[in-house]
């Protein structure tokens, strides 16, 4: 199943154009609304430093999980 997005409502313009590996590599800051402010606490409290390390973080990933499965009922 072919999967399509709209990158530029999600990321920093600079970041629209890169590659899915690019994006990953990237900081968390390329994700649009996500400050150098925010991306440095994400990366003091948690260790957070790429859209990769965001994406596979236990505590984002068992706060998403737990949303689809309201959404879900």
């Amino acid at each position: 199943m072919a999967l399509t997005a709209d990158l530029a409502k999600v990321l920093d313009k600079q970041y629209e154009d890169g590659t899915l590996i690019e994006i990953l590599d990237a900081p968390v800051s390329a994700l649009s609304g996500v400050s150098e402010g925010d991306a440095q606490k994400l990366k003091d409290a948690l260790g957070i430093k790429t859209v990769r390390d965001l994406g596979r973080n236990k505590y984002f990933r068992t706060a998403a999980a737990l949303l689809d499965l309201h959404n879900a009922s």
